[in-house]
């Protein structure tokens, strides 16, 4: 599923519920998300925060969407429930890590 507009968030948020968190690549968020002005990454980081479920996101190259994007990933490096992760296993193994 592809975020095209701050409203798909809730149906990403709801894939998940049961679940320690969700693992999404950059197909799965779709351009507009790594366009920040449209504000789905902030939408969908407030909803993940707000619902406290752990969101890994799957990005092998921080430098390819510019340096905004690249800065909002190393923000997030120790971030409690948003990560961005080099891969999919990574972001697995992360999730299912006992909370600190």
């Amino acid at each position: 599923m592809a975020l095209h507009s701050p409203n798909d968030v809730m149906d990403l948020l709801a894939s998940c519920f049961g679940k320690p968190g969700l693992v999404v690549t950059e197909a799965d968020l779709g351009d507009a998300f790594f366009d920040l002005r449209t504000g789905i990454a902030g939408e969908l980081f407030q909803k993940f925060t707000n619902y406290n479920v752990r969101l890994a996101i799957v990005l092998p190259e921080r430098n390819r969407y510019g340096d905004r994007l690249r800065e909002l990933a190393g923000e997030h490096d120790r971030h409690p429930l948003i990560r961005f992760v080099a891969d999919t296993p990574s972001g697995e193994r992360w999730i299912s890590a006992t909370r600190s």
